[in-house]
């Protein structure tokens, strides 16, 4: 007996890469994250500026087609009848908007790593060119991926914590307390370097994604922020720590640090969002768990996929509770997201229901973000309106 030929709705969607070769971290992570789910096939790249390189680490993945730059590839892929569907874009943050507009041009669905872009001109104009482009185009917040935080943000939008008063979230490192830029890293090389990292540093690199986080959980945005940024290693060029107040409509404030410069933190990333009612309390560096305390009650521990966990966190597990899922599965989360729309995309349908994933309008956010605390760190500290 043949079986039927799969719905074309089912089949793989083809995905290309920018950027990602040998040697580079999060090039291994997208793509680890594509194919968690069977949801991508990577059949084509550009995967380095350096020819010879993009060859190179296009046949150790064994991709059937390697391109010399991002350009060769968006023409020649969107001319190819088997051509790719989706591109992701894991190169520094000055390469994010050229590649990006490419390949929206052709209509070529961008999944792109964050922030934005190096610069708020070019964010400005890779916005005007995805409005008119019939591609999604999908940020790669990934922490938003995780499941307890689904459950955290949708315990803040049924009410559990009241009308909310406090949101701190910190992502805190160790990795540039000494100069490894001089060291012969490079990635700290290209972080550091205002060409190809953007107005901020550590700001730039992982306060957009604390940022990004305390928005996704709260709900609320920022009418306006105080930021005082340091470069403490001696000759670095941008920003290595920042600490940032923020003020929100109807009087709830915040707080914000990200630092690359404190012994002992790895990748620590911690939200905790207080209300009326009681508090939220959740840090990547022990996903699972999600600490909730009803204002007079004891702290209630909701862990994922176990009891008290709703469906917003059910949908984006994989496995039962006790068995852990981290980083690779929360941006694989993501990636699944994409898929859904990208698949339904193909129909004209909309996507399922509860998909979501981070947009342009997330990306455009962190721009303001990073400019916004760059301009009131040279005010001494001002408050900025975002």
């Amino acid at each position: 007996m043949i079986a039927a030929a799969p719905s074309s709705t089912r089949l793989p969607i083809r995905l290309g890469m920018v950027g990602g070769g040998s040697g580079a971290f999060i090039g291994a992570v997208h793509r680890i994250a594509a194919r968690l789910d069977d949801e991508f096939r990577l059949v084509a790249g550009a995967l380095s500026s350096t020819p010879s390189r993009a060859q190179a680490s296009a046949e150790a993945l064994g991709l059937a087609r390697s391109y010399d730059d991002f350009a060769a590839m968006a023409r020649g892929e969107a001319r190819r009848k088997d051509g790719i569907e989706a591109v992701a874009i894991v190169t520094p943050n000055h390469m994010h908007a050229g590649p990006a507009i490419e390949f929206l041009k052709r209509g070529i669905h961008v999944i792109c790593d964050k922030p934005l872009t190096a610069t708020m001109a070019e964010a400005k104009k890779l916005a005007k060119v995805a409005e008119r482009s019939s591609a999604l185009f999908i940020l790669t917040h990934n922490y938003t991926g995780y499941p307890m935080v689904r459950q955290a943000r949708a315990m803040v939008a049924a009410g559990d914590l009241g009308r909310l008063r406090l949101v701190q979230v910190e992502y805190v490192q160790d990795w540039l307390t000494e100069a490894a830029e001089k060291a012969g890293s490079k990635q700290a090389e290209w972080r550091t370097d205002p060409a190809r990292s953007g107005a901020g540093g550590a700001t730039g690199d992982i306060g957009t994604h604390a940022y990004n986080l305390a928005g996704f959980v709260s709900g609320l945005t920022p009418e306006a922020l105080a930021a005082d940024l340091s470069s403490f290693v001696p000759g670095r060029a941008l920003d290595d720590n920042a600490h940032v107040l923020l003020r929100y409509p109807g009087g709830a404030k915040g707080m914000l640090w990200a630092s690359q410069v404190a012994p002992g933190n790895e990748n620590g990333l911690r939200l905790r969002v207080y209300g009326e009612k009681g508090g939220l309390e959740w840090a990547q560096e022990d996903p699972n768990r999600l600490w909730f305390t009803p204002f007079g009650e004891p702290k209630r521990l909701i862990t994922r996929n176990g009891a008290g966990a709703g469906p917003e966190a059910a949908r984006v597990s994989r496995i039962p509770p006790g068995h852990p899922e981290g980083y690779l599965e929360a941006f694989a989360n993501i990636y699944a997201e994409a898929a859904r729309a990208i698949r339904a995309h193909r129909t004209g349908d909309a996507p399922p229901a509860g998909t979501l994933y981070p947009t342009l309008a997330d990306g455009l956010a962190g721009m303001r973000f990073v400019a916004a605390c760059v301009q009131s760190s040279k005010r001494n500290a001002a408050w900025v309106a975002l």
